[in-house]
């Protein structure tokens, strides 16, 4: 994670909510930017790569800290 990029903090939430937020915030971001999303649902381990690969974004990083999923995307130009 990098102070850089714009966070999403989903912890608690349940799909689809994660995903939405962290398309809300790739819409709002540049090209180019980084997104981190912080979420505790497990479906998004599925929907995060699903939703990057859909839409072109680069998923940059997965990572699993005490019990919570982050997840780094970056916009797709």
């Amino acid at each position: 994670m990098s102070n850089d990029d714009q966070q999403v903090d989903a912890t608690g939430l349940k799909c689809p909510e994660p995903v939405m937020m962290l398309h809300a915030a790739i819409r709002r971001a540049g090209v180019g930017d980084v997104v981190c999303l912080t979420a505790t649902d497990p479906s998004t381990q599925r929907d995060v790569p699903s939703f990057c690969e859909f839409l072109g974004h680069s998923l940059l990083e997965t990572n699993l800290t005490q019990e919570q999923f982050i997840y780094r995307v970056k916009k797709a130009g």
